[in-house]
């Protein structure tokens, strides 16, 4: 069976060029001695998971608790969850996880960690807890090295907790990041607080993790599919891209102009620096100009090429991420040979 027998749209990924990625991406941090530890949202899947484990990775992160609660499930032992969790629900669901493995999360307010501490009250197995930094990204965190070392000295106090050290999502080109980390490693080791963990993350600067030379671990996640975005990152090139969105040619009504059964369903509508919101590979002149919900509205003006209605096309996605999230199962192939069938099994765990 080829994936040409498929019904789209679907998602197909190269499993070979998705093992070459992980591959590459663990023997650049092993050069550098650094740990990874990767971010399952871009691919949801136990079995990636494990792979990266099997090359050496340290453990996974995730960024919610049902994303966490899918990977213990399926015998995950190390799982850091980078994102503040806030309310007695989730609490609850995260002391059942922290009961079956080593799961750590990350807090930037006081709230977060009254909230971690009136829940893990126990001092002979404490919830590891590291604090989120803003060296730049303008997202989430603390503002200061000073705040850092605050909020630290916060959750050493409390006997359920264990301060672990610092996380940080980092502004493109990382810079300022080694400088934060620097000097907030120096205030807390001046406390006796030295951190165990000082994380950083993101796929686009993957490769220039190691300048970040305080950084103890790194936590890429695209890397595994990598997308257009990322092509115009510069972490790889499109050839490097392992999933591709399958859709079918439904209507073609004028010479410029054809139709996929691929709409923002299917596609994500995030922009990157390439025009439109994907790339055809088998017409890589025409642009998907326009998603409706089940229509991608593609200008081939430019193609060499004429379509047919039926014909089957592969479109690289703008950003996979969301992709991943669109769709219940992933179709693994071999070349145009159909290997596999998958369930994606993370798929809308949000909350």
């Amino acid at each position: 069976m080829t994936f040409d027998d498929l019904d789209t749209p679907c998602i197909l990924v190269d499993a070979k060029r998705a093992d070459s990625n992980l591959t590459k991406a663990q023997t650049y941090a092993d050069k550098q001695g650094l740990k990874l530890r990767p971010h399952i949202k871009t691919h949801k899947l136990p079995l990636f998971a494990k792979r990266q484990l099997e090359l050496g990775a340290v453990g996974i992160t995730c960024q919610k608790l049902g994303e966490a609660e899918v990977m213990a499930g399926a015998g995950i032992p190390d799982i850091l969850i980078s994102y503040n969790i806030v309310g007695d629900a989730k609490l609850a669901r995260l002391k059942k996880l922290h009961d079956r493995l080593t799961v750590t999360v990350c807090a930037d307010h006081e709230a977060h960690i009254q909230g971690y501490a009136d829940a893990f009250t126990d001092a002979d197995h404490p919830l590891p807890v590291l604090v989120e930094c803003d060296t730049g990204s303008q997202r989430c965190g603390v503002q200061s090295p000073e705040d850092a070392l605050a909020l630290a000295q916060r959750v050493a106090a409390a006997p359920g907790l264990r301060f672990d050290g610092l996380i940080t999502y980092p502004p493109r080109g990382l810079v300022g990041v080694n400088d934060w980390f620097e000097r907030a490693k120096h205030m807390l080791c001046q406390a006796g607080l030295p951190p165990r963990t000082l994380s950083n993350g993101g796929s686009p600067d993957l490769y220039h993790a190691h300048t970040v030379t305080h950084a103890t671990e790194h936590r890429p996640g695209t890397y595994i599919y990598l997308d257009r975005m990322q092509v115009g990152y510069g972490l790889g090139t499109l050839s490097d891209c392992a999933l591709t969105v399958l859709a079918t040619v439904v209507s073609a009504p004028t010479a410029d102009r054809f139709i996929l059964d691929a709409g923002s369903k299917a596609l994500t509508s995030d922009l990157c620096d390439a025009p439109g919101f994907g790339h055809i590979i088998e017409h890589p002149d025409a642009v998907i100009a326009v998603l409706n919900e089940e229509h991608g509205i593609v200008d081939a003006s430019r193609c060499k090429s004429r379509v047919t209605i039926g014909d089957k096309i592969r479109i690289i996605p703008n950003h996979v991420c969301p992709v991943s999230n669109l769709f219940d199962s992933v179709h693994l192939i071999d070349g145009d040979a159909l290997v596999e069938t998958i369930i994606v099994a993370a798929r809308g765990q949000v909350t």
